[in-house]
């Protein structure tokens, strides 16, 4: 009776695993249950091996020892037990398969399967049990605790709370415990990356848990906040990197959203919802535009790696015609450009007057191959046909990460370019002027092709995010000296007599810092939303379906949206920046994206970050001569 009541009143939670080990990992007890499950397999498959052998050993009956082999073989007992060994072996099979599946999954997996361990974010086990821990403080690249990215302080309640210095301009890089992870979920796994399993649950606590050290990043605190302030109340993106270590001094895309308004469910979903605006998107890594002129960077470049940078074109009034019958291919006002007008271009003069006719005609002069080839060198992503244009993926092979967990939450969209055989000239030479095919460029890709000749050495380095790694090379592009004169040409934009940047950049140049760039104007078609309502119009369109009969749906109203480009290196003879900035709807990229630009390149030289040469000098007080007294 005593031993009932004993069992009646025992507290048998304390033997649940989380409480017997210290409360410390709640994963303990669907761990526990997988390692008794296996041992529950491996006793099923023993007795199995056992059974099957035992079967050879078991004596016959007496009246069959005399029997013939042959009678023997038609007996009824002899049939069973030659199809009972039959499922025996069947059952023996599927038992060692389901057995080696879940050991692999609870011990090897964690140290093995690298598709695993990129999605080990997505676990929430593994999720739960590092945000239970106290991350370290993210320092912006000063390393200053006075410019800390995401830190620790005691709220009102007295409870310490997470932090951060620019909830909105940081959003998209920090990322939040739903959706899309960025730093804040991958950045503190350095040591502890890999996801646990079964085992490792069961007896991390063994094992003394590692400290969540504070990390120094990349990033520019103020000049972050700077470029938030540039696209305030307009949609676009904004990439700044150092072209000759790849550190991202700077990434932001708007509209974005408040860290502290997307901590619920139901504020998520909000945000989530919101279709015109989508604040969640990162538009830097994740939406494709079309580059327009910016893109002739890529073809310069192309022709320079294929030895045709003397090239000569000419550009006619009727524009440059691909093959027989071919739509004409002109400058942006329908003939040829200023200041050099339908005459015969060098790259340097084409670049300068941006001309369409100059770049479609090299395009196609250099062919698909050689194009193809580039894009490898620059991490943009050739296909063969369209439909595959559109299923890229991402790319998280571009960064220079210390893990893999870092490199996929800030992996951007991958660019395309179609260049496969069944395209034709006429579409190789819109891709030339980055129209047609080359049409799903990345903010943050247009950064990269602009970083290239911006390293010294003609190197398109990896972008990093974490200060203390050393840089690291994706491509050799270009050689150093043909570098420098992409460089030069880059600065006819900005120094030229017809540059289209020439006027903008005038206080740039004025100040003594000379740098290279490119304007861009693409045309897009976008969906139209209501002013009011915020909800996709749409209309009344009808199509066949599979039995040949009008069907009604409703399709977006579109409307062509001209989006305003500028990709920019500064300072000239040393790059210290590479910048893309895209502006939705901004019109010509002279008008917008430039001197936002330009703004970004006297910023930059205000916080030191252009170099030696032009950091401010520290200004010294005039000393004061004490006034004589009066006698």
């Amino acid at each position: 009776m005593k031993t009932l009541i004993f069992f009646l009143q025992f507290d048998w939670d304390k033997l649940r695993p989380e409480n017997l080990f210290g409360g410390q990992i709640l994963e303990r007890t669907p761990a526990g249950l997988s390692i008794i499950y296996l041992i529950g397999l491996a006793v099923l498959l023993i007795f199995l091996l056992l059974s099957f052998f035992s079967n050879f050993r078991r004596p016959q009956f007496a009246f069959e020892n005399d029997l013939p082999a042959e009678v023997k073989r038609r007996l009824t007992s002899t049939v069973t037990n030659r199809s009972l060994r039959i499922w025996q072996i069947v059952f023996i099979f599927l038992t060692f398969f389901v057995y080696g599946f879940h050991v692999y999954w609870a011990y090897y997996a964690d140290e093995n399967d690298e598709q695993y361990q990129a999605l080990a974010y997505k676990d929430l086990r593994n999720r739960r049990t590092t945000a239970a821990r106290p991350r370290g403080w993210m320092l912006d690249r000063s390393g200053n605790l006075g410019s800390a990215l995401a830190y620790y302080k005691i709220n009102q309640n007295g409870e310490i709370s997470r932090s951060f210095a620019m909830p909105k301009e940081m959003a998209h890089l920090l990322g939040t415990e739903r959706g899309t992870p960025g730093l804040e979920r991958s950045i503190y796994k350095r040591a502890i990356d890999k996801a646990p399993e079964s085992w490792e649950v069961l007896t991390r606590i063994k094992r003394k848990e590692d400290e969540q050290s504070d990390v120094r990043t990349t990033i520019d605190r103020d000049l972050q906040a700077f470029i938030a302030e540039q696209l305030k109340d307009k949609k676009g993106a904004i990439v700044v990197l150092n072209p000759q270590t790849g550190d991202l001094l700077a990434m932001y895309s708007n509209p974005s959203f408040n860290l502290g308004e997307a901590q619920s469910l139901d504020d998520w979903l909000k945000l989530e919802g919101d279709k015109r605006n989508k604040p969640l998107l990162n538009r830097a890594t994740r939406e494709f535009y079309a580059p327009g002129s910016t893109f002739k960077t890529f073809t310069m470049i192309s022709a320079f790696r294929a030895g045709k940078q003397n090239s000569l074109f000419t550009s006619l009034p009727g524009g440059f015609v691909p093959y027989r019958n071919s739509r004409s291919i002109t400058d942006a006002n329908g003939g040829c450009e200023p200041p050099f007008g339908c005459a015969t271009l060098n790259i340097m003069q084409a670049f300068e007057a941006s001309s369409n006719q100059y770049f479609a005609q090299l395009a196609v002069d250099l062919g698909r191959e050689r194009i193809r080839e580039t894009a490898g060198s620059l991490g943009i992503l050739a296909v063969e046909t369209p439909e595959d244009a559109v299923q890229s993926g991402f790319f998280p092979g571009i960064w220079n990460a210390s893990n893999s967990q870092i490199s996929s939450a800030l992996a951007p969209q991958h660019s395309t370019i179609v260049t496969g055989k069944n395209i034709s000239a006429y579409d190789i030479g819109l891709e030339g002027m980055g129209q047609g095919y080359a049409g799903q460029m990345t903010p943050f890709q247009m950064a990269l092709v602009a970083s290239a000749p911006a390293n010294l050495e003609g190197k398109l380095m990896k972008p990093k995010v974490e200060a203390d790694l050393p840089p690291q090379m994706f491509a050799q592009v270009l050689t150093a000296q043909q570098a420098a004169q992409v460089r030069e040409i880059m600065a006819q934009v900005t120094e030229g007599g017809g540059g289209t940047g020439r006027r903008v950049f005038a206080n740039v140049l004025a100040s003594g810092i000379r740098t290279g760039g490119k304007t861009g104007t693409a045309e897009k078609e976008a969906p139209l939303y209501d002013e009011k309502t915020g909800k996709l119009k749409t209309i009344k369109r009808k199509r066949k379906d599979e039995a040949g009969n009008l069907v009604e749906y409703d399709a977006p109203v579109l409307y062509e949206r001209t989006d305003s480009w500028y990709i920019s290196i500064a300072p000239l003879e040393q790059p210290q920046l590479a910048i893309a900035v895209v502006v939705e709807g901004g019109g010509y990229g002279s008008a917008i994206s430039a001197p936002i630009a330009a703004n970004i390149v006297m910023k930059a030289r205000e916080l030191g970050l252009l170099g030696e040469q032009y950091k401010p000098k520290t200004q010294v007080p005039a000393a004061q001569t004490p006034k004589k007294k009066k006698k």
